[in-house]
Formats: structure tokens, sequence, C-alpha cells
């Protein structure tokens, strides 16, 4: 997808479950796409706010999810930089793969890239779901190799980007939520 300004868009899934340095998690969401605006991000649309159980299960409280579509004028390097430093700012810290977030800004996908190469996205695509809880990347994956398995994902991502197409699997993201466990589906409700 592109946006009006030419630029790629970029896809990014933000989440939260505990407080913020700027409160609960909906007002942390709020103040989120507020600061991804101020940092340049532009044509940003966000999705509703979604109720999501805690992943994986049993990891702390429920998460406040959505999704937002917005263009950048530089790489996705730069776009995770640039959500990596407003996390910060909310006061999380990188400590624990999965843990409980008081701001969680993924970057989900740019465009139809695929990073840092076909042969590691899929390597990091077919991981061993054992595996994926110890095993981090050193490097960006894009598009994230399990967006088509997270319903907290893909449902607030719809809102926003039902037609962008997954460049390996060919599937839109309307095409990818049919696709999903109907009980999964049920999980995420609107707020």
């Amino acid at each position: 997808m592109i946006s009006k300004t030419g630029a790629e868009d970029h896809l990014i899934a933000l989440g939260a479950n505990i407080p913020s340095v700027v409160g609960p998690p909906e007002e942390t969401l709020r103040a989120a796409v507020v600061r991804l605006r101020e940092a340049g991000l532009s044509d940003l649309v966000c999705s509703r706010f979604y109720s999501t159980p805690c992943f994986p299960p049993g990891a702390g409280p429920d998460y406040v999810n959505a999704a937002a579509r917005a263009s950048f004028q530089g790489s996705a390097q730069e776009v995770l930089a640039t959500l990596h430093a407003i996390e910060a700012e909310f006061g999380r810290e990188r400590k624990q793969r999965w843990g409980q977030r008081c701001l969680d800004l993924d970057l989900i996908a740019s465009g139809q890239e695929v990073l840092p190469d076909r042969k590691t996205y899929d390597r990091w695509r077919g991981l061993d779901p054992a595996l994926q809880r110890e095993e981090t990347p050193g490097e960006m994956i894009l598009p994230h190799p399990r967006v088509q398995d997270r319903a907290f994902v893909l449902i607030p991502l719809a809102d926003v980007a039902p037609d962008w197409r997954h460049p390996i699997l060919g599937q839109t993201v309307a095409e990818m939520v049919e696709m999903l466990d109907a009980e999964q589906v049920a999980d995420v409700r609107p707020i």
C-alpha cells in the first residue's frame, strides 16, 4: 500500500496491559497515537481499541490492542527505532520476551518488504512454537512472522488495512482474519 504522500505504508500493532507513566492501558494507547503523529508518522489511521486475552495465556492482565497504518519518510529500521523510542518515553523496558507491557509498538509490515531476506523470514516463520519464547531474532523480520496467527493483531488491522496483502502468503488481512479459529476471533472484543 502506498500512502497519498507516495511513501510506503507501515502497519503497526499497539498494545498495553499494565499502566504506563501516562495512565491505564487505554489512556496509554491514545497518548501513543498522538506521539506517533508527533514523531513524523503521517496519514496515520488508527483502529478501534479491543480487549484481548493476554498472550501467552496466563502471563498477566488482559490487553488493550489496536493497529495503525501510517506513512513515514524513512526506512523500516527508522520506523522501528521511532517505535522503540516512544515505548521508552512511556516507561517500557525490554527485559522479558512476551512479558507484561505498559506499551508495545510492533512494526508488523512495511509495504511489501520482506526483511532481511526470504530465507531468514522463512526460518523465523517456521520456528518451532516451543522455541519461539526462547529465541529472539538479532535483526528485523518483516512482515511479522506470526501476523497470520494472531487475532489480537489481525482484527484491529482489518479496521485500517483490510486489503494489505501479505507479500509471502499472498493473502489480504481480511482473508487471514477469515482463516482464524472462531474462538480466537470471539476473544477479541471492541471496547
